[in-house]
């Protein structure tokens, strides 16, 4: 498994951007496929973006398609969320996953396709 540590979210207005980082640990096959996925208030968790190793391939859920950028650094085994044009109902707890498989592109929203979790970060976009 990989320890995951996202970095603090916050308090954003509508509009905002925010972006949030999460640092890796362990071993690099265990990391083949990172995601973020979030849990609105009182809502299930949900699929927000992915990114895979090897060619990059992402996938965005089509709420934040557009306004929402993910990227991974992999020599410093970290992944970032660039979070443009939030909107309040952006407001969540933030999580960052990984993978060990190479997740083809459909299946990236699965969660139990990840076998490790950050503890997750709060955001929250209100005036």
């Amino acid at each position: 498994q990989v320890h995951l540590v996202e970095s603090a979210g916050g308090v954003v207005q509508p509009g905002g951007s925010l972006r949030l980082s999460c640092s890796a640990s362990g071993r690099a096959s265990s990391m083949n496929t990172m995601a973020w996925f979030r849990q609105p208030p009182g809502k299930e968790r949900e699929f927000v973006a992915a990114i895979r190793r090897g060619d990059g391939a992402k996938r965005y859920a089509d709420a934040v398609k557009g306004r929402f950028a993910i990227s991974r650094d992999n020599t410093k085994n970290t992944l970032h969320l660039q979070m443009n044009s939030l909107r309040p109902d952006d407001t969540a707890v933030y999580f960052c996953a990984a993978a060990s498989s190479n997740w083809i592109v459909s299946a990236m929203p699965h969660q139990g396709g990840y076998e490790s979790w950050g503890q997750g970060t709060q955001v929250t976009v209100s005036s």
